[in-house]
């Protein structure tokens, strides 16, 4: 029997989004997820793709404003966004 695969440490962090995702009412959220996510951001956004993704817990109403917005700046930011969230998603399960 082969030994068993050891588990694999997920990256963790702190920042504006690990705060603000331990800070939302959501049921998922932990430290170690919140930390994982943070990590993520860290790698995928640049501090004002994180700080426009921090106002998205507060208010979810905006990731839709932005998501369909005509700005050429919004629609870079929701491509970039995608990404981060897939790649967190991931990452962080």
């Amino acid at each position: 029997m082969a030994p068993a695969a050891a588990p694999v440490a997920k990256p963790f962090a702190t920042g504006p989004i690990q705060r603000a995702c331990l800070a939302s009412d959501r049921k998922a959220r932990s430290r170690e997820l919140c930390g994982c996510i943070q990590a993520v951001a860290d790698k995928t956004l640049s501090g004002s793709d994180q700080r426009l993704a921090v106002s998205f817990y507060s208010d979810p109403h905006r990731a839709q404003d932005i998501r369909q917005s005509d700005r050429d700046s919004h629609r870079r930011f929701w491509t970039t966004y995608r990404e981060y969230t897939d790649r967190a998603e991931r990452t962080c399960r």
